[in-house]
């Protein structure tokens, strides 16, 4: 299993904006084959930080996922990122 998460910097006024146009984004991932969760959101503390989370079955279904990324316009309006993937090797309850 991986999960990539992490938080994106937009300008704080354009935050609303830019997770409007991810709506698109996360309704497609939770279709692709091997999607187990997607979730892209606005974070309660800072209000030009977006908090980024994705679990896949395998790497091979995110990368097929992934394709060529962002559009330009969200690319553009990212200021900063600190995004991670994990290998996960095993799941346990809390």
């Amino acid at each position: 299993m991986f999960i990539v998460a992490g938080s994106l910097y937009v300008d704080p006024e354009d935050r609303d904006d830019y997770l409007a146009g991810c709506v698109e984004v996360v309704e497609a991932a939770r279709k692709a084959p091997g999607c187990i969760d997607f979730a892209i959101s606005g974070d309660l503390v800072e209000p030009g930080r977006v908090n980024v989370y994705e679990r896949w079955e395998t790497e091979e279904e995110l990368l097929a996922f992934r394709g060529s990324g962002p559009t330009e316009e969200q690319q553009v309006a990212i200021r900063g990122a600190e995004v991670h993937r994990y290998l996960i090797s095993g799941v346990e309850a809390p």
